[in-house]
């Protein structure tokens, strides 16, 4: 690892995503072993799904990686911006779902490899035409998952009451 820096930040986006940390649940666990249908369903109409939420997550996640590489817009693999219906019209739910779980990990393992390809003085640094510096991207990113791993759980227990 090229400094402790670097090495904490690493450590907090993986404990919010998916190594164990104290605090809890992390973002991949909420959603462990959940099917396509549990995903799919709403608290009422008009709310997000906790499928809608993980599309979320893997979006922030390639915004987060897009903005600290420089990269154009437009990469993302599905259309449109933060928000994505789920599950699309498809007849086969549980392989979009599966596509969809792969689609967060595979950003969040690009996002993970932009920031340990970081030199140190890059943590510091606000990239052009942005107001958030790359300090505050990164833990606002961890941030992020565990703020939608909470509201994840939460749903859980709504569906199951």
């Amino acid at each position: 690892m090229k400094n402790s820096e670097i090495e904490i930040i690493l450590a907090l986006i993986d404990q919010a995503f998916d190594h164990r940390a104290w605090h809890g649940t992390n973002l991949k666990g909420s959603i462990r072993g959940m099917s396509a249908s549990e995903a799919a369903w709403r608290p009422s109409p008009g709310r997000h799904s906790i499928w809608e939420i993980v599309v979320h997550a893997a979006y922030w996640k390639y915004v987060a990686r897009r903005r600290l590489l420089g990269e154009a817009r437009g990469s993302f693999p599905l259309k449109g911006s933060n928000w994505f219906a789920r599950p699309s019209d498809s007849s086969s739910p549980d392989s979009e779902w599966k596509k969809d779980l792969a689609l967060l990990s595979d950003t969040h393992r690009t996002l993970r490899e932009a920031v340990a390809n970081l030199n140190p003085p890059d943590l510091y640094a606000t990239p052009e035409g942005s107001k958030v510096g790359n300090l505050a991207l990164l833990t606002g990113i961890a941030s992020h998952d565990l703020y939608h791993a909470g509201q994840i759980q939460l749903l859980k227990r709504l569906r199951s009451d």
